[in-house]
C-alpha cells in the first residue's frame, strides 16, 4: 500500500466516525424529544463540540491529501466527496443539537397528541433509518442502497408539508410557543434529511462519477 493508499484509508475511517458519531447524536434526539429527556438534550451539545473537531481534522486531512499527494481519477473524487460529505454530516450534527435547544428551553412536554398528529415518531424513525442506510452506502460503496435515500427523503418532505395544517388546527386547542417548537422541529428533521439526500448524490458522484443534482428524475 503506498502512501495515497494509507492516506485515502485513513480518511474513510475518519469519516465513518462522524457517520457514527451523528448517528448517535440523532438517536439521543429522538428519545429526548419523544420522552421530553432533557438531560438528554443536553448531552447532544457535548457531542456537537466533538463532531466539530472531527469535521476541521477531516478537511485538514482532505486538504494535505490534495496539496502533497496529488490525487487522480477515483481517488480525487473520493477526496473531493469526503470533503462534501464531511460539511453535511456537521449540518446534520448541528440541526440535531438545534432541536435538543428547543427541549432545553421548554419547561414541559410537548403535547402527545399533536406530537402523534404531525407524526413526530415517524419522521424519526425515517431520519434515524436514513442516516444508518448513507452510513452503509458510504462504508461499502453501495449506490444501490445510496438511492434508497430519495424515496425516504419524500416522505419526510410529505409530513413536512402536512405539519403547518395541523399546527394551525391545534392553535387554539395547545400552547401556541409549544406548537411552534413542533413545527420549527418537523422542518429541521427535513432540513437534516436534505443534507441526507446530498450525501447520498456524493456517494454516487465517487461511485459512479455522475453528478445527479441536475438530474430531473431520480431513481
Amino acid at each position: 500500500m503506498n502512501n495515497l493508499e494509507e492516506e485515502i484509508s485513513a480518511l474513510k475511517q475518519e469519516l465513518l466516525k462522524m457517520f457514527s458519531l451523528v448517528g448517535k447524536q440523532w438517536k439521543k434526539t429522538a428519545t429526548a424529544i419523544l420522552e421530553f429527556d432533557q438531560d438528554i438534550a443536553e448531552e447532544i451539545s457535548s457531542t456537537e463540540t466533538r463532531v466539530n473537531a472531527l469535521e476541521i481534522a477531516i478537511d485538514r486531512d482532505c486538504e494535505n491529501i490534495l496539496a502533497l499527494l496529488s490525487p487522480v481519477a477515483i481517488d480525487m473524487r473520493f477526496v473531493l466527496s469526503t470533503y462534501k460529505i464531511n460539511h453535511e454530516l456537521e449540518r446534520i450534527g448541528d440541526i440535531a443539537e438545534g432541536i435538543a435547544n428547543y427541549i432545553c428551553e421548554n419547561e414541559s412536554a410537548y403535547p402527545k397528541e399533536v406530537l402523534e398528529e404531525v407524526g413526530l415518531k415517524s419522521m424519526m424513525e425515517q431520519i434515524l433509518s436514513m442516516i444508518s442506510d448513507i452510513s452503509y452506502a458510504f462504508e461499502y460503496e453501495d449506490t444501490k442502497v445510496a438511492r434508497k435515500i430519495f424515496k425516504k427523503d419524500k416522505m419526510l418532505n410529505k409530513y413536512n408539508a402536512d405539519s403547518v395544517t395541523i399546527i394551525l388546527n391545534n392553535m387554539d386547542i395547545f400552547d401556541r410557543q409549544k406548537l411552534l417548537y413542533i413545527l420549527s422541529t418537523v422542518r429541521e428533521i427535513e432540513r437534516a434529511g436534505d443534507s441526507v439526500k446530498s450525501i447520498g448524490e456524493e456517494i454516487i458522484f465517487h461511485i459512479e462519477a455522475k453528478v445527479l443534482k441536475h438530474v430531473e428524475n431520480k431513481d
